[in-house]
């Protein structure tokens, strides 16, 4: 690789806001803000709002879509059409 045109790739860690999770890792990416890991060195946080740990594909919450219902609503509302 050629010097002095890559980003620093060092450790980082990536904080979930919405789990309350946070997971070290080494990233290109860079923050101003840092914390205080396990190990007792400090690196730079950055936070996300989802990670596998929050998401509902991951976590197998996802909502499945009730489109039969819908479908009956729609005809309720704006009558039933046969075909022509």
């Amino acid at each position: 690789m050629r010097n002095g045109i890559h980003p620093a790739y060092g450790p980082v860690v990536f904080r979930d806001r919405a789990a309350n999770h946070a997971f070290l890792t080494r990233s290109t990416m860079s923050s101003d803000r840092t914390i205080e890991w396990e190990d007792g060195h400090t690196y730079p946080v950055v936070d996300v709002e989802i990670s596998n740990v929050s998401h509902p594909f991951y976590t197998g919450t996802a909502r499945v879509l009730d489109t039969a219902g819908r479908v009956e609503r729609f005809e309720r509302r704006f009558g039933k059409r046969g075909r022509a």
